[in-house]
């Protein structure tokens, strides 16, 4: 079984940053694309940042400039650097993976969200 755990998450002000992190655990034979994604109350989820099994990295024109995405293959683990934060940036981030595993093949995976809040 996998399972995608995020942390990092939290309450800040504006013009302030967070880090999110995303780790991957269980039984994976490979990890491909990871990326993450946010909710915003009354918004439909959208992609913020994807970064490939060879790290190259696409944004949402809204972050671009403010985030930055990578990963550490060793540790199975995606970041999201967020700075110069905003109100609207305020969601539930949810980190993706899509990966193999021995018993089910590719598949598509999630965490289960991390709340960012961005408020003075």
């Amino acid at each position: 079984q996998v399972h995608l755990v995020e942390s990092g998450g939290g309450l800040v002000q504006p013009g302030g940053s967070l880090r999110l992190s995303c780790a991957a655990s269980g039984s994976i034979f490979s990890i491909y694309a990871m990326g993450w994604y946010r909710q915003a109350p009354g918004k439909q989820r959208e992609l913020v940042a994807a970064i490939t099994a060879g790290s190259s990295t696409s944004y949402a024109d809204s972050v671009k400039g403010r985030f930055t995405i990578s990963r550490d293959n060793a540790k199975n683990t995606v970041y999201l650097q967020m700075n110069s934060l905003k109100p609207k940036d305020t969601a539930v981030y949810y980190c993706n993976a899509d990966l193999r595993t021995p018993d089910y093949g590719l598949g598509d995976y999630w965490g289960q969200g991390t709340q960012v809040t961005v408020s003075s």
